[in-house]
């Protein structure tokens, strides 16, 4: 079995090569390899991304590069499409999340105890360190109507460490081109009536300053993709 690791990239100058490092210190139970995503950085990221490809030959690395900004979604997309690996985990460029905990999310994946495991920012703190009131707000609002609407019981649906199958995440036909990715993946998923297992992982929040990107506007638009692709008979 092997993992891809999708790592989008925009902008992560200041954060993206230790957060590639440590990954490929990490011992994984299973192979792995990077799938690095860049959204079209205005700064460095890029370089630093293509140098570490060349000096990291412990890890194989593939890299792509957007035309233009794109989003979120359009780079998971764009990763999934190169990715060769049966089992895939996003991982954004900057370290609000601790790769360390990869291996943790594929335990119950690998004792097949779950298709599809959730890594929970909240089910070992209330409010996640460093998380921004607005945040943790809208995080607590988007949980509780994916859960309302497509029949689950999350305490996270907004993680981005959502690992499953591949050949499941490209069955459930993404549109979405921004942080929207988020809710049409949980949504889809309840459709399906997939079972998703949440392991409690680590988190450190990132302000505004520190190149925070998700906006007030991406909880409407994730208000509505829940709405839009609520639990119903697939057709």
């Amino acid at each position: 079995m092997k993992l891809s690791i999708l790592i989008p990239t925009f902008n992560e100058e200041a954060t993206i090569e230790q957060l590639l490092h440590r990954i490929a210190a990490i011992s994984f139970p299973i192979e792995v390899e990077l799938v690095v995503v860049d959204d079209l950085s205005q700064d460095q990221t890029f370089s630093i991304e293509r140098r570490f490809q060349e000096t990291a030959p412990q890890i194989p690395v593939q890299i792509f590069r957007n035309p233009v900004n794109q989003g979120k979604g359009t780079s998971i997309a764009t990763g999934l499409q190169h990715a060769t690996g049966d089992v895939i985990i996003v991982q954004d460029g900057d370290l609000e999340y601790h790769p360390e905990e990869i291996p943790k999310l594929l335990a119950p994946l690998l004792a097949k105890e779950a298709e599809v495991v959730y890594g929970s920012r909240f089910l070992q703190h209330r409010w996640p360190a460093g998380m921004a009131w607005r945040n943790h707000v809208a995080n607590r609002l988007l949980t509780w109507l994916a859960n309302r609407l497509c029949r689950l019981r999350l305490t996270d649906a907004y993680t981005c460490y959502k690992l499953m199958p591949r050949d499941l995440l490209k069955e459930l036909q993404i549109e979405a081109r921004g942080f929207e990715w988020e809710a049409e993946v949980t949504a889809k998923l309840g459709r399906r009536g997939v079972k998703i297992q949440e392991v409690p992982i680590s988190y450190q929040g990132r302000s505004r300053q520190e190149g925070k990107k998700i906006r007030p506007r991406d909880l409407a638009t994730g208000i509505r993709t829940l709405v839009r692709y609520r639990s119903r008979r697939p057709s």
